[in-house]
């Protein structure tokens, strides 16, 4: 053997010794990081379940180089650290990938780990087996994933455990799949780890979403979180010290800890509110956790809101009580909001030991205080929303995508706390209408519903319920529902339950008329074939058979005005659609990127949705009879897209020569501030003379001392638009200077 290979051989092993030694470690960390006591049985179970990942991913890597059974073991963590997960979450965390990826079939898991193990790796392995980072996170696949929901709740939490690996290792990934990935997190796995009481998770989620999703805006948060760490801290202290006197007075037990604002969130903030991040003006909170017994933490919570108050003023409308009526997901806490000193904000949020475990691990906390780590007896709002969960797999809509914005606003719902007349509490989404409320009671009352009282007074069916209400519900054997009901309702099963009605209203106005035009047929002594029946379609322009017996039966076409002689003899009406096969769009090889501005042989376009310009990071999307459109990546369109139809997108970024080119793009800014005589002749000067933007539409509008306008301005590129707005702020001190999306009339 020569000299150079003996050595070759010599790294490869230290490689390999080195690779085996962080293997343990990282087992041992698994362990470490386990939050009860592990029984002889336990220690059995996740030794057998870690030998077996570690068989099953032998040699195997992952796209970072790294060693696969690196993934396992770290997914096993979080569920065990960061969720508080039992025993027999970890184990399967730790070979939920071992079907899919080897030959050990769910037969051997079911013979070697038992049935419940079984169960819960199938219900994982069948959520991979439709998702990859090959294929789109397609809306007929959510559904497939959500099944598994109803079933055993920790097949979910595994895999939130699984994504949030997955978004901690994104880097090595292409930029078309970080995109892909980092939407459909955001899309949907934030929301449904939200949803579940997961706050820790969710936040890291978006967090990371956006890291990829709006690189610039994240990195220029996150800069400025790190510039001002040392000033916050200082004041966070201050602030705290004449409240920790107060509580160490009154001899109560607790922890209190600062914390700041996600960048998610203060970057919501930020737009939501049209300011900069120095005008966020709650960025941080302190969390006070207080150490009592169950029986007295929410007396001692509201004791310790009393201190805290009579030391800082609160803000009235800030108050916040979630420990009276928690959330469905099970959250606790008591939030308010003071004014600190240097004319400050702070949130100060007040919780028990308990409830700060609820809030961080979500419902296995839940089970860990009741228990029952199996989970069977888990909470009644949880229990609640699952069932809403299931009316909406069981009714699912026609298209696959309304049925996925109906279950994500189930996630992301709000809610508010009504009553019957009995004094039952309903839990419903915000902006709930008293027909919502009647279809939550039963469906046959929402059928029949004519109107409702909330509290003791007459209202409309359309009418929006608040917290604290108390509806009765008022019904009518004589009501049916009406097509505006649609109009009326916000809740998937309020929405499913009309389709189902009008639905079966028209198959049975369908069979009616069907039953009518065929004795019109066997009258004029006609075949009831199916080319005779096209042609009526077609002159009445009816877009089905369905749906011309349905309006034969409503009486929409009236039996009479049916000539079939004269109608099968004349040439049938022209459709009013004529639907064009859609074009098949060419990519000159499978790794195909657009370079706008030098990819000549792919059509494609802005798209007019956020009109992107050089410089925003940008994605392609391939439409159905318009090309290629080139989004921005925090296109208000452009998260659902990449969720949706990740096998659509195409990584694109800009021909390096359009930077600082002649070429110019047409870019909207709003623009706000104090009204003063010639501040309409200032900015023009600015953007005109000083910058030499050309100018297309200027409007201005003033109110009581300030005015808004929107210029509509040709611009080169992103640095370009950061220079004049950062001169028109410069130059007026109460300017406020933001981009926005082009109105439609001006695409």
């Amino acid at each position: 053997m020569t000299k150079e290979k003996s050595k070759s051989t010599l790294l490869e092993l230290s490689k390999e010794e080195l690779e085996n030694k962080e293997i343990i470690n990282r087992y041992r960390r698994l362990l470490r990081s386990i939050r009860f006591t592990l029984t002889k049985e336990d220690k059995k179970l996740i030794r057998d379940a870690f030998d077996l990942a570690l068989d099953a991913h032998k040699g195997v890597r992952r796209k970072s180089g790294v060693p696969y059974i690196f993934h396992p073991i770290e997914v096993a963590r979080i569920a065990a650290k960061e969720i508080g997960l039992g025993a027999t979450s970890i184990a399967c965390a730790l070979i939920h990938d071992v079907v899919e990826d080897s030959d050990y079939s769910i037969e051997y898991i079911e013979k070697k780990f038992g049935q419940k193990v079984a169960l819960i790796v199938d219900g994982l392995t069948k959520i991979s087996g439709v998702f990859d980072y090959a294929d789109s996170m397609q809306a007929e696949n959510f559904r497939k994933m959500l099944l598994t929901l109803s079933k055993d709740v920790r097949v979910i939490l595994i895999k939130l455990c699984d994504r949030l690996h997955n978004m901690r290792t994104l880097e090595s990934m292409s930029r078309k799949n970080q995109l892909k990935i980092a939407s459909e997190t955001l899309f949907f796995y934030a929301p449904l780890a939200h949803r579940l009481g997961l706050y820790a998770i969710k936040t890291e989620l978006e967090d990371l979403s956006i890291k990829y999703t709006e690189r610039k805006k994240y990195s220029e948060i996150s800069t400025k979180l790190r510039e001002t760490k040392a000033s916050r801290d200082r004041y966070m202290r201050k602030f705290a010290e004449p409240i920790k006197t107060a509580l160490d007075k009154h001899g109560i037990a607790y922890e209190m800890k600062g914390r700041v604002k996600s960048i998610y969130s203060i970057l919501q903030k930020m737009e939501k509110q049209q300011v900069p991040f120095e005008e966020v003006y709650d960025l941080f909170a302190i969390r006070i956790i207080v150490d009592t017994e169950k029986e007295i933490e929410k007396a001692e919570c509201w004791r310790v809101y009393s201190l805290v108050t009579d030391i800082y003023y609160p803000n009235p409308s800030r108050l916040r009580d979630w420990i009276s009526q928690p959330k469905s997901n099970g959250y606790e806490s008591l939030h308010t909001t003071v004014m600190g000193m240097d004319g400050l904000w702070v949130e100060v949020q007040i919780r028990s030991k308990r409830m700060d475990e609820v809030a961080e691990q979500g419902y296995a906390a839940h089970w860990k205080y009741k228990n029952n780590s199996s989970g069977k007896d888990s909470d009644k709002g949880l229990d609640e929303w699952l069932l809403r969960v299931k009316d909406v797999l069981e009714n699912p809509g026609p298209n696959a995508l309304d049925f996925l914005d109906e279950f994500k606003s189930q996630l992301l719902e709000e809610e508010i706390f009504v009553f019957t007349p009995k004094g039952e509490l309903k839990r419903m989404p915000a902006n709930s209408t008293t027909l919502d409320f009647a279809f939550e009671i039963h469906t046959e009352i929402g059928i029949h519903c004519i109107g409702a009282k909330v509290n003791n007074k007459l209202v409309q069916l359309r009418t929006k319920l608040t917290n604290g209400d108390q509806v009765e519900i008022l019904t009518s054997d004589k009501q049916k529902p009406k097509e505006e009901w649609f109009g009326y309702v916000v809740t998937g099963k309020a929405k499913a339950k009309l389709k189902d009605f009008f639905n079966e209203e028209k198959r049975k106005f369908a069979e009616e008329g069907k039953e009518v035009l065929r004795r019109k047929f066997k009258t004029a002594k006609l075949a009831f074939s199916d080319d005779y029946i096209n042609k009526v379609v077609d002159f009445y322009r009816a877009r089905t058979a369905t749906d011309l017996f349905a309006s034969i039966g409503q009486g929409l076409i009236a039996k009479e005005s049916i000539e079939l002689k004269g109608i099968l003899t004349k040439r049938a009406r022209k459709r009013v659609v004529d639907v064009k096969p859609a074009p098949i769009i060419h990519f000159p090889d499978k790794t195909s990127e657009i370079v706008v501005g030098d990819t000549p042989e792919l059509d494609y376009k802005l798209a007019p949705c956020c009109n992107p310009i050089p410089g925003d990071d940008i994605f392609g999307f391939i439409t159905v009879g318009e090309g290629i459109k080139i989004h921005r990546t925090n296109c208000p369109n452009g998260i659902a897209l990449m969720s949706n139809y990740g096998y659509r997108v195409v990584k694109a970024e800009w021909k390096e020569q359009y930077y600082n080119s002649s070429k110019q793009f047409l870019v909207g800014v709003k623009i706000e501030g104090i009204d003063d005589v010639g501040v309409l002749s200032s900015l023009t000067d600015i953007i005109s003379k000083a910058m030499k933007v050309n100018i297309k539409s200027i409007t201005l509008e003033s109110n009581a001392g300030t005015f808004e306008g929107k210029i509509l301005l040709y611009i080169s590129d992103t640095k370009h638009l950061d220079e004049l707005i950062s001169s028109i702020t410069n130059t007026h001190k109460y300017m406020k200077v933001k981009r926005i999306d082009l109105p439609k009339d001006e695409h």
